[in-house]
């Protein structure tokens, strides 16, 4: 692929390390019933914010618990529920919280126990927590004092060792505020030693190992651009891939401790250096990644190396066309499927709605001598094998699987449809529910594969999503591929880039199969990214059409058994 106008490094807005004295921290405290976030609840607040080494502001509240607070706890912190009777409920004090903590860096004494209450608090409220970057002063003082210098790491041990201005008294403000002293007293240890950013701060904490450390300046030479990045260890194996919108804020992730897969710091310890490529926009990046993770297949990758690995749903060419599961179809063909148990299960789905053969043996068109099976005594199969139906006889159940395979028509799904409504009648409701989940499941994957072969039949097609600066993301995309992308920044004209891209683009020849030989992966995300976020179509060599017909048709039914709202609706 060929990007051209690429955004040059000085217009590009980067997130840069922000240094120490920059940054905003919010110390927090809180005093609560008990130990568990799960069974206790908040009876205090308090929590002082500071950029520069100064006050910035100040947030304090008593918080009514909804609930008895007990006597031991009383004792140590002082607050009685004749306190917290008429103070507000968390309700209405967390979002006046959040939103004085927003954009910061929060801080606590003994971090998780203060986190793990504001997040519980978030879930049962209904809120979303915003992720802040956290730094706990316990494990801060463990990096930096030895127990030579402090017998333990308790706050009011390390305020008293620290000068810290204020006492720490079990209420959240004043806790707060000593806190405040201890992590200053904390960062100036610190600064002697190299630790000037908040990048550097995170990567000064525990979980860091040496290793990750010691080989941070792995990332010092990357871009702050968006693109792929491939860490590459001993041999020059890639042992890695991955994308960001920013290359060296994102690897330098990796060194620091917010990286907390164990088998990512085993990655980071064997890597020796790492490779990256620029990417005109996002899109280009994750192709570029599913490209790199089917070549290389990376040990440290979970996901999307083997795309070769879907499976499908077929008619076999046979006079009496049955069922199979395979790897690579050469035409019309139900999925992609990411297992082979998904697949079958579309095939159950679909022989129960027909009466195709569910045997493997192959039948002649004339004169067969088989003898009828069980299925034959159930009604459900006619016995093609023992010349007891005829190939134009056959040919309906044939045709129907077909069409609603190709989107011609829903037939299949209608008797699908009709026998749920008639265990659903006859209170058979387990066997109902097992029934309209595989149907859900039909109907799921026909949609998904429909709009992909669609896609994956327009032979090309040019595409232009806003950069959100006033210029353009452009891709060019053949037969489901990408094939080109490129980036007219603002104020300049994007035909004339479109036309380049178009001249310089891959060639892509269609191949067998649904989706011309593309890989399914690849596909999706295209699809994805042309049918999301405003994308708008500049050029398109034929019609881009789902079939009028196709499983599309049958999305609100999909969301009501879905949702469980209604799990035997049918079809308006």
């Amino acid at each position: 692929m060929t990007a051209h106008a690429q955004l040059s490094f000085d217009e590009i807005v980067p997130e840069v390390e922000v240094p120490l004295h920059e940054v905003t921290f919010v110390v927090v405290d809180l005093e609560t019933t008990g130990g568990s976030n799960a069974q206790d609840a908040v009876t205090e607040i308090g929590a002082v914010k500071v950029r520069g080494g100064e006050v910035v502001g100040e947030f304090q509240t008593l918080v009514d618990p909804e609930r008895d607070i007990p006597p031991s706890v009383v004792t140590i912190t002082g607050i009685t529920e004749a306190m917290v009777r008429d103070a507000p409920r968390l309700d209405s004090v967390l979002p006046a919280f959040l939103e004085f903590c927003r954009g910061s860096v929060l801080v606590a004494h003994n971090a998780p126990f203060d986190t793990g209450f504001l997040r519980a608090g978030c879930e049962r409220l209904g809120l979303r927590w915003p992720k802040p970057k956290v730094v706990c002063t316990v494990r801060l003082a463990r990096r930096v004092l030895t127990r030579d210098e402090t017998p333990n790491y308790r706050l009011g041990t390390l305020a008293g060792v620290l000068g810290a201005r204020t006492e720490p008294v079990h209420r959240a403000l004043d806790d707060a505020r000593a806190t405040v002293d201890v992590l200053h007293a904390l960062l100036e240890r610190l600064g002697p030693i190299g630790v000037r950013t908040l990048e550097d701060l995170l990567g000064h904490l525990p979980d860091v190992t040496p290793l990750q450390r010691r080989k941070r300046g792995l990332a010092d030479a990357l871009p702050n651009a968006s693109g792929v990045y491939l860490f590459r260890g001993p041999s020059d194996e890639v042992l890695y891939v991955g994308t960001a919108t920013d290359l060296r804020r994102r690897v330098r992730q990796y060194f620091t401790a917010g990286e907390k897969r164990s088998r990512i710091k085993e990655m980071v310890g064997l890597a020796e250096r790492i490779d990256h490529v620029v990417c005109a926009h996002p899109l280009e990046a994750e192709v570029r990644e599913l490209r790199l993770l089917a070549a290389h297949q990376p040990r440290y990758n979970r996901r999307s190396k083997f795309p070769q690995r879907a499976w499908w749903v077929v008619l076999t060419d046979e006079p009496f066309p049955r069922l199979s599961v395979v790897r690579a179809p050469r035409r019309s063909a139900l999925g992609p499927f990411a297992s082979r148990r998904a697949a079958a299960d579309a095939v159950d789905a679909l022989q129960e709605a027909t009466k195709v053969r569910r045997c493997t043996e192959r039948i002649p068109a004339k004169d067969p001598r088989g003898r009828p099976c069980a299925l034959y005594e159930l009604q459900r199969c006619a016995a093609p094998c023992a010349g007891l139906q005829s190939t134009e006889d056959y040919a309906p159940e044939v045709i129907a699987i077909s069409d609603v395979v190709a989107g011609l028509g829903t037939g299949v799904l209608h008797r699908l449809r009709t026998e749920l409504e008639r265990l659903s009648q006859a209170q058979r409701f387990e066997d109902a529910a097992v029934h309209r989940d595989r149907l859900a499941a039909l109907v799921r994957s026909l949609d998904r594969g429909q709009r992909l072969a669609a896609l994956a039949a327009v032979p090309e097609l040019v595409a232009a999503r806003s950069d959100g600066r006033g210029g353009w993301h452009l891709a060019v995309v053949r037969h489901g591929r990408l094939a080109a992308a490129g980036t007219a920044r603002r104020g300049v004209p994007p035909m004339p880039v479109v036309d380049l891209l178009q001249a310089s683009a891959e060639t892509v020849t269609a191949g067998a199969g649904p989706l011309r030989g593309a890989s399914p992966d690849e596909v999706r995300v295209v699809h994805r990214w042309l049918t999301t976020g405003g994308t708008r179509m500049v050029r398109c060599s034929q019609p881009w059409a789902e079939p009028a017909r196709g499983a599309g048709a049958w999305h609100t039914w999909l969301e009501r058994a879905v949702s469980g709202r209604t799990p035997y609706a049918a079809v308006d």
